[in-house]
């Protein structure tokens, strides 16, 4: 059997399977064997030597002045034919091993080394995807399944870009490698399944943790982020040294940093503001690109009153009201953006409007109201 020791020794080399694991769960499959053979006595155990291979079966029998179970005990004369240190009382282990042995032996081991390589494998897969959980991974689109797209994470783990999770209007073919954010790693009875996604924000800050040196050290932070996939994202950075640009550093020389991940989304545009602590300041740069004339704030209840020129009006809350939207959620507050002549009227009630819900542009003033008023 030194061929068994020999092959367990090269798995553990090329698969990286334990051999010790392998070889307790063949001792465990060859015992529930020998049960079947000579009863379910729970005195049997089966031992493989882990040098040489060899394999016996064991009975351990108490050594007793006069045997009355043979099955379970050992006369104090036959103990010490094995050995002279055994007394009354002592435990004997008694070779029983039955002559076609080897051959029941060399099934069962092959049987369970396929198997335990199989679930070995699925935990070597599961561990490694599992400690990617929460970053990014680049994957190869392997072909649509439905709405759903199989993505080839290397040669021998797949997994599901489910429609939910891809970007409308992205479309990809065979072979196209892409960037997914991995938002999940589940251990099932079919090997891990791994769920990963197109759309998630945290994907954007991934991917400028990777691209950004500044970024990954920590000497700059993402402090907010805001995106609508596949269209627009904006973010707020910080630095945590003053001689660091933060949005210097994000876009890098001639922007080659911001359009790497540009490229990555496939187009995306990309807002990279300054955090700020204070909340006017914030929502200000926020709602860039648009150049604001006041804001006003009320902490409390978390919303914000924005004037801006009449000419920057739309630019402001964006096409369909993408930008003040973004702005709101990057920020944390409701904003209620008015043109320098509206700001003129008089208001009871300030923050009515939430530009988490969709604008729409109303008369040649471009007053703006809620879809919902």
């Amino acid at each position: 059997m030194s061929e068994l020791i020999e092959a367990l020794n090269q798995l553990e080399k090329e698969k990286d399977i334990d051999k010790e694991v392998i070889i307790e769960a063949i001792e465990a499959s060859l015992l529930a064997a020998c049960k079947r053979d000579f009863g379910k006595s729970d005195n049997i155990k089966v031992s493989i030597d882990r040098k040489t291979g060899d394999m016996v079966v064991l009975a351990e029998k108490e050594v007793v002045e006069e045997v009355m179970d043979p099955a379970e005990e050992i006369s104090l004369a036959k103990a010490q034919a094995i050995s002279p240190e055994f007394h009354i009382g002592d435990i004997v282990n008694v070779e029983i091993t039955p002559k076609n042995f080897g051959r029941i032996a060399a099934q069962h081991a092959r049987s369970v080394i396929v198997q335990k390589i199989k679930e070995e494998e699925r935990k070597v897969i599961f561990n490694h995807f599992h400690c990617k959980e929460k970053d990014i991974v680049t994957g190869v689109v392997q072909r649509y399944v439905g709405d759903n797209i199989s993505i080839s994470l290397d040669d021998k783990t797949d997994a599901l870009l489910t429609k939910n999770e891809q970007v409308k209007g992205e479309v990809f073919k065979p072979t196209d490698r892409i960037k997914l954010y991995i938002i999940e790693v589940k251990d099932t009875n079919k090997g891990p399944r791994i769920l990963v996604s197109r759309t998630h924000p945290e994907l954007v800050k991934r991917l400028f943790e990777k691209e950004v040196t500044e970024v990954h050290d920590g000497t700059v932070e993402i402090k907010s982020i805001a995106r609508e996939a596949g269209s627009r994202t904006k973010i707020a950075v910080w630095s945590n040294d003053e001689n660091v640009d933060p949005v210097g550093a994000c876009v890098g020389v001639n922007g080659t940093r911001v359009n790497a991940i540009v490229n990555d989304l496939k187009g995306e545009k990309i807002d990279i503001i300054n955090w700020s602590d204070d909340p006017e300041v914030l929502i200000e740069n926020a709602l860039s690109p648009s150049k604001v004339i006041a804001v006003s704030v009320n902490e409390e209840e978390k919303t914000a009153r924005v004037v801006v020129p009449d000419y920057q009006l739309s630019l402001a809350i964006g096409k369909e009201g993408q930008n003040a939207r973004l702005a709101a959620r990057l920020t944390g507050y409701k904003i209620d953006i008015k043109s320098e002549s509206q700001a003129n009227v008089e208001y009871d009630d300030f923050g009515d409007l939430d530009v988490e819900e969709e604008y729409s542009e109303q008369d040649e003033n471009q007053e703006i109201v809620l879809d919902e008023e």
